[in-house]
């Protein structure tokens, strides 16, 4: 079944079947379920692809920032929306060093402006995420789930916890088992999820534009008007050179290589980022995938096998037996399929991340508001 044909068939499915269960699940329980909104904004879901689709039109390089998003925003107090909160003594989540390059504040904020004027203060900013983290990934050509709903909103925002509860780049596998572990997510978890990337910043969409306004959710106009499948924009990650430096420079304190560094590629690396890393070296932005405009494929699997991956966490799933045996099947596989399947098992996991019930949660008008 084409894209454009499976999308709105989900959605019909959906919808058909949760709206029985949410009148058996009352509200004050929070509990997330696909569909949540049917009874109280039926139009949230559609509302929300719509308006990505014009924000992704605008401004492709937003969509990884919008998927990273979702991961900080669930990694940091649970999945509730603080990432938005803002601090005017700088001391919010946004402020912390993590999230410093992040982006898309404003596309949230105008993607909830516009279901406040359709259904006032009914959706929640989180969930707003969730979704648009998924309609990103659907957009670059990656798969469609089902996003679970249901969310409350935080009002506490501590840039101390984002700093303490992100996974940097230079972790090896035990770190980011430990970070992954402590929010229910498993070995296999963190190797699907790393496939995207989104746990890192500093990524670019090389500029992919759609011709013409959507008619639908789910399609947009050809040149010659006939209605087709939203093309993704095909993307290159980027990092600056001082989130891997070390691993090039001084890896172990004693100015020597990252041993498990491919050696041809390090010799690509240091051309691009010379050990002083003063002027072009420190601006300089280096390919997480090199040779992949990757729309959400495997090539991330294949170039880690083969090189030991750019940062150190990602080599560090080549030392552990099961994240490496996926990073091998993957690498090997002639369909992502069961990657994608992974995929959006691990995203709908992530997603249930220490959910505030209703008497700990709001929903309010604003997702961006100050809490100082």
């Amino acid at each position: 079944m084409s894209r454009e044909r499976r999308l709105p068939l989900v959605l019909a499915l959906a919808a058909a079947v949760v709206g029985v269960l949410a009148v058996a699940s009352p509200r004050a329980e929070a509990e997330l379920q696909v569909g949540f909104y049917n009874a109280t904004c039926p139009i949230a879901e559609g509302v929300v692809f719509a308006e990505m689709h014009a924000i992704l039109h605008e401004d492709p390089t937003l969509a990884p920032s919008l998927l990273r998003m979702h991961y900080h925003d669930c990694f940091v107090q649970g999945c509730d929306g603080s990432i938005m909160l803002r601090s005017r003594r700088g001391t919010a989540e946004r402020d912390a060093t993590p999230n410093r390059s992040m982006r898309g504040y404003d596309a949230i904020e105008r993607i909830k402006a516009r279901l406040e004027t359709l259904c006032p203060l009914t959706v929640s900013c989180a969930d707003i995420i969730a979704m648009a983290a998924r309609d990103a990934v659907y957009l670059s050509k990656g798969p469609w789930y089902g996003v679970e709903t249901g969310r409350r909103d935080g009002n506490v925002t501590v840039a101390e916890y984002a700093e303490n509860d992100l996974a940097p780049p230079d972790s090896n596998i035990v770190d980011v088992k430990t970070f992954f572990s402590v929010k229910s997510l498993t070995a296999k978890d963190i190797v699907v999820l790393f496939g995207t990337h989104f746990p890192f910043p500093l990524y670019r969409f090389t500029r992919t534009y759609v011709r013409g306004r959507q008619q639908q959710p789910n399609t947009h106009r050809t040149d010659n008007g006939i209605l087709a499948p939203p093309p993704g924009s095909h993307s290159i990650g980027t990092s600056h050179c001082e989130a891997f430096r070390k691993r090039l420079y001084n890896f172990t304190g004693a100015m020597d290589q990252d041993p498990s560094l491919d050696a041809r590629y390090a010799r690509q690396l240091r051309k691009l980022c010379p050990r002083r890393g003063g002027g072009r070296g420190r601006r300089a932005k280096v390919p997480m995938d090199p040779g992949s405009g990757f729309t959400f494929d495997l090539s991330y699997y294949r170039h880690v096998l083969a090189t030991g991956g750019l940062f150190q966490s990602d080599g560090s799933l080549l030392h552990d037996p099961a994240t490496r045996g996926y990073v091998e099947r993957m690498a090997n596989a002639s369909s992502p399929d069961e990657y994608y399947q992974d995929f959006a098992a691990a995203m709908v996991k992530m997603g249930r991340t220490d959910v505030l019930p209703d008497s700990l949660g709001e929903v309010r008008a604003t997702c961006g508001v100050f809490v100082d």
